[in-house]
C-alpha cells in the first residue's frame, strides 16, 4: 500500500506576517519558511504505518511555489521516500477547492490508497482541506485522527469528539487528518538529512497532472477576500480595587458588555 501525506510550506510561525493590500493575500516571499508544523504529525504516522510494514511507500504531495521543495526536504529527512510538488504560476491565488482539484490529481497518479493531513496549517488555520479534498477525490474522509489501524481494505479510526472519543472504521481510498494526539514526531537524523537531498524529488505543472489552469488560481476560487483591517490596537484593562465592593465592580462590567 502506498501512503500519500499532503504537506505545506507556510511562514516562519515567529516571524511578522504581512498582507499584500493589492491581493489581500499574504506576502510569502519574505523571511523565513518551513514545513507546516501539524504536517510533521501526518508525516511521521505514514512512516510509522511504513516501518510496522503496512505500507511500503510514503510520498509527499504538495502545491506551492517551485523554492518549497527545501522546506519540505524536512519531512524527506525523516523518512518520506519521494516527493511530488505541483507548481504553477495559474496556481496562485487558489481557494480550498482549487487547492483540492490540484492535490487530487497529483494523488491520483500515485496510486495512493490511503492519504493523511495534519489537522490545519499554521498560517491558514481553516482545517477545511481534508473534507474538500475527500469530496473532490471522491474518498471517504475523516477529520481528527486520534489512531490509525490499517485492517485489509478498510481503517479504523479513533477520533476527537466533542463528546469524547469516537471509533469509525472506513473503507480505503480514504482521506484522514491527524491530531497532534496521534504522535510525537521524530527529529531528522544527520544520515537522514544527507540523504534527503538524493530522494526523488519531482515538480510538476498542472499540466502534467491534468488541471486546467480555470479550476485553480483565481480562476477557479469559489471563494474572495474583498477587505481587509488591521485589529485595533489592545487598550488599557480596568484595574479593580476591592474595598468591599469588587464583587459588584465585576458584574456591573459584564452587565455593561452584555455578557450577563
Amino acid at each position: 500500500m502506498k501512503i500519500a501525506v499532503c504537506v505545506k510550506e507556510v511562514p516562519d510561525t515567529t516571524a511578522e506576517k504581512r498582507i499584500d493590500p493589492s491581493t489581500f493575500r499574504l506576502v510569502r516571499t519574505e523571511g523565513d519558511r518551513m514545513l507546516n508544523e501539524f504536517d510533521k504529525y501526518a508525516v511521521e504516522e505514514a512512516i510509522r504505518l511504513k516501518e510496522a510494514g503496512t505500507a511500503d511507500e510514503v510520498i509527499l504531495i504538495s502545491l506551492g511555489p517551485e523554492k518549497a521543495v527545501e522546506s519540505l526536504r524536512q519531512a524527506l529527512a525523516m523518512g518520506a521516500d519521494r516527493l511530488v510538488l505541483v507548481s504553477d504560476p495559474a496556481a496562485a491565488g487558489s481557494d480550498y477547492l482549487g487547492t483540492a482539484r490540484a492535490l487530487a490529481k497529483a494523488i491520483d497518479e500515485t496510486g495512493a490508497e490511503l492519504v493523511l493531513l495534519g489537522a490545519e496549517a499554521t498560517d491558514a488555520r481553516s482545517g477545511v482541506l481534508t473534507a474538500t479534498l475527500g469530496e473532490v477525490s471522491g474518498r471517504t474522509w475523516v477529520t481528527s485522527a486520534n489512531s490509525i489501524a490499517v485492517n485489509g481494505s478498510s481503517i479504523t479510526i479513533e477520533r476527537q469528539s466533542d463528546d469524547g472519543v469516537d471509533t469509525v472504521e472506513a473503507p480505503l481510498p480514504a482521506v484522514v487528518s491527524v491530531t497532534k494526539a496521534i504522535n510525537e514526531p521524530r527529529y531528522p537524523s544527520l544520515k537522514g538529512i544527507m540523504g534527503a537531498k538524493k530522494k526523488p524529488q519531482d515538480v510538476k505543472s498542472l499540466g502534467d497532472i491534468g488541471v486546467a489552469a480555470s479550476d485553480v488560481g483565481e480562476a477557479g476560487a469559489k471563494t474572495k477576500v474583498v477587505g481587509v483591517e488591521t485589529p485595533p490596537a489592545r487598550t488599557a484593562g480596568v484595574v479593580v480595587k476591592d474595598e468591599g465592593d469588587g464583587a459588584q465592580q465585576i458584574l456591573d462590567f459584564l452587565i455593561d458588555k452584555k455578557l450577563v
